[in-house]
């Protein structure tokens, strides 16, 4: 009987382990087939982007093309194949993406670590970047810079990056202006350990969960971007495959030839969506500046 008791009482303190529904995992199981695609794609399907065959252009979806294939989701009106734009495509939005918040991510973590912990000099110099690069609107800016020099993805992510790294670094300030005051730090600080080994064992691991958080949730943005740059035909050089490219070349078809806007534009939507879901389930599970 006593036994029993303390089996009932056991089990009622412990913390029952929930299942994650299904459905919340979509999300991932979505993003997780786009990188394939990236990857993978490129290596199965072999695509010329400047080569054009105007014998095969505005075919619809499952058409025949002279060659002898069939083009699954149809051409553009210069004869180029759809899906294959597609699978380029997302090669193109991924590498960007990634590299700009790989960038973004660096600089501002960094930035915003070192401001945080040291306070000082450090802090109000990084608080008047803040004030300046804020007064301009971010898609602008890039569009200036983007604008201004010759046409490469190298470019597309310094212009998409002169804004981006702000958000992680005020992130990751936030975390390490409480941190610093925690006990293990102070313990840290009184045994004589430099600030910079300080910052990097028992600072720095605090800002992990927030800043994965939060970068998922930067990169819907920078590919978005991205792709609104390649519709207005600036950044990327026409050798490049890209969303936007491919839904700026079939606007003038909308009417007769939707598959050209359309297709690409769904497999933009999609990915935007399911990374922004996929942010948000990152961001309530780490939030964007706990330190307990």
């Amino acid at each position: 009987m006593a036994g029993d008791t303390v089996a009932v009482e056991k089990s009622a303190t412990t913390p029952r382990r929930t299942r994650r529904p299904f459905l919340s995992r979509v999300p991932a199981l979505v993003v997780g087939c786009y990188l394939l695609v990236a990857v993978v794609g490129p290596m199965v399907i072999h695509y010329d982007p400047v080569h054009t065959s105007l014998e095969d252009r505005l075919l619809a979806p499952g058409s025949k093309v002279a060659g002898g294939g069939t083009a699954w989701l149809g051409t553009d009106g210069l004869g180029r194949d759809l899906l294959a734009q597609i699978v380029y495509g997302a090669r193109t939005a991924v590498l960007i993406g990634v590299s700009t918040v790989a960038l973004s991510c660096l600089v501002g973590v960094l930035l915003g670590a070192v401001a945080g912990y040291f306070r000082g000099a450090a802090d109000a110099v990084l608080a008047r970047i803040f004030d300046v690069l804020l007064a301009f609107p971010a898609i602008l800016l890039a569009i200036v810079i983007a604008g201004a020099f010759e046409r490469s993805v190298l470019l597309v992510v310094v212009a998409l990056s002169a804004t981006g790294w702000i958000t992680f670094a005020r992130v990751t300030r936030g975390i390490a202006l409480s941190v610093r005051e925690r006990p293990w730090v102070d313990a840290a600080r009184v045994l004589g350990v430099p600030g910079r080994t300080v910052l990097a064992r028992h600072v720095l691991p605090f800002t992990a969960g927030p800043v994965v958080a939060l970068a998922t949730l930067e990169f819907a943005l920078v590919v978005l971007a991205e792709a609104g740059l390649s519709f207005l035909g600036i950044g990327l050089p026409p050798s490049t495959v890209s969303w936007g490219q491919t839904i700026a070349n079939g606007k003038e078809y909308l009417e007769t030839q939707w598959w050209i806007s359309t297709l690409p534009g769904i497999a933009l939507s999609l990915l935007i969506v399911n990374v922004g879901i996929l942010g948000d389930q990152l961001t309530a599970r780490y939030g964007r500046g706990r330190t307990d």
